[in-house]
């Protein structure tokens, strides 16, 4: 794992076609990202193991394994690692299915540069400081997030979070009982300057964060249908 002084992150390339792992490492390291790639869900699984990359780009259709099984086995191994996945399939459930513990997807045919944008965005909302200072948790009627340890409190009961959830949810602590529109989520969540207006990854992770919040008590996120979603 890189240092805050160093390049912008280790990231693991997981593409079992050698033409676009090459491409995608070379446009990586070009940005200073450090790069490593394997073709196949053993191979990575190694190289996961004895490098600790801070995120992994996968491919969903691999030789030996399914992508997003992979990245599950990855996440459990190492909690703080970003995952974005490279997928063939863009059908809605698909889609769904692969945000339900990732940070981000992006569709094939894909842009070199939004690739590389993608994951600069992941990394710079998922990746801690190799230092943090002690910050005060933040408030919000019964939640609390510790700023020091990303763990979020409802009701004095832990609430697992993904990483991007995390940041989501914080933004709207951030901004109390303010309704935030949708397109400030993407700007400052998901670092999209310019999202597709059919985009629905603020719906996806509004569904998930309602999911976890509400089993541990009365519903917390409100909707203002057409504008954007705040805090009760």
């Amino acid at each position: 794992m890189t240092t805050a002084s160093g390049p912008p992150g280790t990231v693991l390339v997981v593409e079992d076609e050698e033409s676009i792992a090459d491409v995608l490492a070379i446009a990586l390291r070009y940005h200073r990202f450090e790069v490593m790639t394997a073709p196949t869900v053993r191979e990575a699984l190694a190289l996961a193991g004895r490098t600790r990359p801070d995120a992994a780009l996968l491919d969903v259709m691999l030789p030996d394994g399914d992508g997003r099984a992979l990245g599950r086995e990855l996440r459990a191994q190492q909690p703080e690692l970003a995952l974005v996945f490279l997928t063939a399939r863009d059908a809605p459930a698909e889609v769904v299915g692969a945000l339900g513990f990732a940070d981000d997807y992006i569709t094939k045919p894909f842009n070199i540069d939004e690739v590389v944008a993608r994951v600069t965005a992941v990394l710079r909302r998922t990746r801690p400081a190799d230092v943090l200072p002690q910050r005060p948790p933040l408030r919000y009627g019964d939640l609390e997030l510790d700023e020091t340890t990303y763990c979020v409190h409802r009701a004095g009961r832990t609430v697992e979070l993904t990483p991007t959830e995390y940041a989501l949810l914080r933004f709207l602590v951030r901004n109390g009982g303010r309704i935030v529109p949708k397109e400030q989520l993407l700007r400052h969540v998901w670092q999209y300057e310019h999202a597709p207006a059919e985009s629905t990854v603020v719906e996806t992770y509004i569904s998930y964060l309602r999911r976890k919040l509400d089993a541990l008590g009365p519903p917390v996120i409100t909707t203002r249908r057409g504008v954007g979603y705040g805090l009760a």
